[in-house]
């Protein structure tokens, strides 16, 4: 869960996640290895009046900065192109969600289920309760079960909206007409906050999504008095 001032992202609840927070500090202590070089080179260049004569016309400095900046962004785009196929990668998902975009809400479909679904509306500001999230809070969370191979299916009904949970690494586009698909698995029990990330009207705001992830005997006993008040 995001908290005011918070300058980093989220704690990982997904394997995928923390893959992306190691590739972030990766690509971020190489940006800031390259921000001192370049800012001690500005600052020795603006600060001495020495000059030598053997960099002014050098073939071996000119092959170090051809070399250097193609050796750096292979390690950049390695780990990258890992990650990018690991996040496509679903190999025998246990369980099928079906998430449908609306104007403003989402539904879900258990497709594994003959008749587990439902409308997911976010909880109005009056009616919080002590210690609900403003703006974060549905009536119905998506339960899934964990360490359990998930794969969500994404659409939409009217516009553009975008399934994203920053805690478990997704984010896919909900697309009218077009069925996408993406993969996690929650690494411990937890509740996870997201929100569509696609403009898609005057309550884009006003659509959260909630991933509440449980132990499997506790979302068998979910799935269980689900169906029979359906």
């Amino acid at each position: 869960m995001a908290h005011p001032s918070q300058l980093g992202f989220q704690d990982a609840a997904s394997p995928v996640m923390e893959e992306l927070l190691h590739f972030h500090d990766h690509a971020l202590m190489i940006v800031f290895l390259i921000s001192t070089l370049v800012l001690y080179i500005i600052v020795a260049m603006v600060s001495t009046k020495l000059t030598n004569k053997y960099i002014l016309d050098s073939q071996e400095i000119e092959i170090i900065w051809t070399i250097l900046p193609a050796v750096i962004l292979i390690l950049i785009a390695l780990p990258s192109l890992r990650i990018l196929y690991l996040m496509d990668e679903i190999n025998d998902p246990h369980l099928t969600i079906k998430a449908m975009g609306h104007q403003w809400y989402w539904s879900y479909e258990y497709t594994d289920y003959e008749d587990l679904g439902f409308d997911s509306y976010m909880i109005p500001t009056q009616d919080l309760t002590p210690g609900q999230f403003r703006l974060l809070e549905t009536d119905h969370r998506m339960v899934v079960p964990v360490e359990s191979p998930i794969r969500i299916l994404v659409s939409a009904e009217d516009v553009l909206h975008s399934w994203a949970v920053p805690a478990l690494g997704v984010k896919m586009d909900a697309v009218p007409g077009r069925l996408n698909q993406t993969a996690f698995i929650t690494s411990r029990p937890g509740i996870f906050y997201g929100q569509c990330s696609e403009i898609c009207g005057a309550n884009h705001s006003f659509m959260p999504i909630v991933v509440e992830a449980v132990p499997l005997e506790h979302f068998e006993n979910w799935s269980s008095l689900m169906l029979e008040d359906a």
